[in-house]
């Protein structure tokens, strides 16, 4: 008798995974086994509730793999050093996180001797493409199974297909699609469809509850968050936190991205990412007071070609931890304390202490008085520094008189 074969879905239990549990037993015959890689996203209530809905739908077993300090450790940290925001907007927040949830999903389903391996995608977005670009590359041996995008299915035929199978659940469309994630959470649906709307207050799931001020006080250790307010934070995550406690309820990070996804089209989303957008603000202006100039120059140029490498699901080409590498060497002397200024979706960066800020210097102080060299050395260093200007007017007006080329 033929072996049933092993599947590992990855699983959040909304109706697309709903449908592809169900299907994947009852019309492929497979042996579901289901799993939910949480990299800060979910609440214990939230899990609970999706193993129970896994186990309704038929699953064999369910796994919940928490892979928070991984996601910390292995992006969250290279894009505060990046100061990452794509398109100058985004911090990347839950597409970031997409790429540790294929690599927990895909090892989770190897270490069970899984035949198959499967997601809920469609095919017109950025996150098919992670999925299976890191289940080709960790173990191209297992087969990818994608029912929804193979079979380009609609809402109603799936809903219709749950309960023709024995499965009813409260999956009423709602108005906007809401991914949460630890380094923020999307909003898509509605306006985000229409290039000339935005998104209404109402939409985020954060809502402005303070109409004062509040002064927020983050502390860094080589460009990691070490203390809130002084509340020293030996977890990490739990830092990122409190941080998204306190600015979302001025509902800070609000924003609009529009950019070039993977596939090729334009996408647009709305998000709301308080903590980092705070962080990556007072982390690069302690940059400013801690970085040489070609440390800026250099971390802005890697910044942006890392965050857009982290994106288009290519986390796992060894260039990226060349990348890492890097900015973790310019995070050594980015210490000190950042003051900001909380208003209702706004901020103000009031100042940095730090023992490596560059602006505490016996050298001088700028427009104001030099100590370290003499007029006679600004007007000589100004006379070499004009050479290469001088000699090109001087020669291309000889040139142009002579009617050179």
């Amino acid at each position: 008798m033929e072996k049933t074969k092993k599947v590992v879905l990855a699983f959040s239990g909304g109706l697309d995974t709903s449908f592809c549990a169900k299907y994947l037993s009852e019309d492929l015959g497979y042996e579901v086994h289901t799993a939910i890689a949480n990299t800060g996203g979910f609440s214990q209530k939230e899990l609970e509730v999706i193993e129970t809905r896994a186990k309704q739908l038929g699953a064999t077993s369910h796994a919940t793999l928490d892979v928070t300090k991984d996601y910390y450790d292995k992006s969250i940290k290279y894009m505060i050093a990046g100061n990452v925001l794509r398109n100058g907007t985004y911090p990347i927040s839950v597409s970031s996180e997409r790429i540790f949830q294929a690599i927990a999903i895909i090892e989770y389903a190897k270490s069970i001797g899984a035949d198959a391996v499967a997601h809920g995608s469609t095919g017109a977005g950025n996150d098919q493409v992670r999925f299976d670009l890191t289940f080709q590359i960790l173990a191209p041996e297992i087969e990818i199974i994608t029912p929804t995008r193979d079979m380009t299915l609609t809402r109603e035929f799936e809903i219709d297909y749950l309960k023709k199978h024995g499965y009813e659940a409260d999956f009423k469309k709602l108005e906007y699609s809401i991914n949460k994630g630890l380094w923020g959470t999307s909003i898509g649906g509605k306006e985000t469809l229409h290039s000339e709307q935005t998104l209404p207050d109402e939409a985020y799931p954060s809502q402005v509850t303070c109409d004062g001020e509040e002064t927020l006080k983050l502390t860094f250790d080589k460009g990691e968050v070490t203390a809130v307010n002084g509340t020293v934070y030996n977890d990490r995550v739990e830092a990122i936190r409190a941080i998204e406690a306190i600015g979302a309820k001025f509902g800070i990070g609000r924003d609009m991205h529009i950019g070039d996804t993977i596939i090729g089209i334009k996408g647009r989303v709305g998000f709301e990412a308080a903590a980092p957008i705070l962080i990556i603000a007072a982390h690069k202006m302690l940059e400013k007071h801690t970085l040489t100039k070609w440390q800026l120059y250099w971390k802005d140029q890697i910044g942006t070609w890392y965050g857009m490498f982290l994106h288009e699901a290519q986390y796992l080409d060894p260039v990226m931890r060349d990348m890492e590498a890097f900015l973790e060497s310019t995070q050594a002397h980015v210490c000190g304390t950042v003051e900001i200024t909380l208003r209702p979706q706004s901020y103000t960066l009031v100042g940095v202490d730090s023992p490596y800020d560059l602006m505490k210097t016996d050298f001088g102080e700028y427009g104001e008085v030099n100590k370290a060299w003499s007029a006679d050395d600004v007007k000589g260093f100004t006379t070499i520094m004009g050479n290469p200007m001088k000699i090109y007017y001087n020669v291309t007006e000889r040139a142009e008189k002579e009617k050179g080329c």
